[in-house]
């Protein structure tokens, strides 16, 4: 049964375990470290739908279809679906996945759905409440600049502080049993707002919020980041990181090399147009359903903590000049022999 510890984290005393993950992704993340890791690559970002947002529910339907497999199990066996995308009404998630036939509770966190989506279902499974659950998450870079800034068709110049969305998509399927990875705890964060409204700025106005889900995780749990093989965040960026690490300094936690960030996994800023790095919901999922659950299989890696980073505006918020409020959620990830 879950069990509270310290104020803001959740001792998961069952330790659900990850049965089946699969990451899908576009073209461009194909050609990025990580193009090895990824279960799909798909060489036309439409996926031959007619809209970018259909595609972007193909992508949520792929990963969802693969990850069943991986776990051996049919849509019937599970028993709830965690999902969420960027999209207005969470329309990828919605189209994407209403023909399996699963209760579906869709979820909204920005770019931090994808940890938001495992923490519930691994809650779900640790209370008794469900059997299995499925976390799910998307984002697409085309829908996502309809939405947010402007249609492509547009032409508009990209400052150096924006990120690239990811065109991907990440599908965790959780239950008990086996020697999978095990999710062991999980961090709620609370809304950190700073004051910063720059909608080409999104890693600055998240990286407060990772330093106060990081900080309270860690005092929680009596724990220190050196304890850990690998503390990801959700893609903050360049910029973000930066200020992330600058953060966690003055709350007297130093980050070293097991410290990285999704946004600067995902691609190669050297020779990819990405400007400060990755975004996009689609960004951590596939991050983590890809290269981080691989070397954790493996045993490369046996204790992460995954944090999630999201910015929780819309086009209405940023047009009527409200700032960009902040949220992060952690899971922390461990996996025993």
């Amino acid at each position: 049964m879950p069990e509270r510890k310290g104020q803001y984290t959740v001792t998961l005393s069952g330790r659900p375990t990850i049965l089946g993950y699969s990451a899908v992704v576009g073209k461009k993340e194909g050609e990025g470290p990580l193009g090895r890791y990824f279960d799909m690559v798909f060489e036309d970002t439409t996926l031959g739908e007619k809209t970018w947002e259909k595609a972007e529910s193909a992508l949520q339907r792929e990963a969802f279809t693969r990850a069943l497999n991986k776990a051996g199990i049919s849509p019937s066996q599970v028993n709830y679906m965690f999902a969420g995308d960027l999209l207005n009404q969470s329309i990828a998630s919605t189209f994407g996945l209403r023909e399996f036939g699963v209760p579906l509770m869709g979820q909204f966190g920005a770019c931090s759905t994808m940890a938001q989506t495992l923490a519930l279902a691994a809650i779900f499974v640790d209370s008794g409440a469900a059997d299995i659950c499925a976390a799910i998450t998307s984002s697409h870079f085309c829908a996502a600049e309809r939405q947010f800034r402007f249609p492509l068709e547009y032409g508009g110049q990209r400052p150096p502080t924006s990120q690239w969305t990811a065109t991907a998509a990440g599908a965790v399927i959780v239950g008990f049993g086996g020697n999978g990875v095990k999710i062991a705890d999980v961090t709620v964060g609370y809304i950190t707002d700073f004051g910063i409204n720059d909608t080409n700025n999104m890693g600055a106005a998240m990286a407060p919020a990772a330093a106060e889900t990081l900080n309270a995780y860690l005092i929680d749990t009596g724990t220190r980041p050196d304890d850990y093989d690998l503390i990801v965040t959700g893609d903050l960026g360049a910029i973000g990181s930066e200020l992330f690490r600058e953060l966690m300094e003055r709350k007297s936690f130093q980050l070293g090399a097991n410290y990285s960030d999704c946004g600067m996994m995902l691609y190669d800023r050297s020779r990819q147009d990405v400007h400060a790095g990755g975004s996009g919901c689609g960004c951590s999922a596939s991050v983590l359903c890809s290269y981080i659950l691989s070397k954790m299989t493996s045993g490369e890696l046996k204790n992460v903590l995954f944090i999630a980073t999201g910015a929780l505006m819309s086009p209405t918020s940023s047009q009527q000049g409200e700032s960009i409020p902040g949220i992060a959620h952690l899971c922390h990830l461990v996996k025993t022999e």
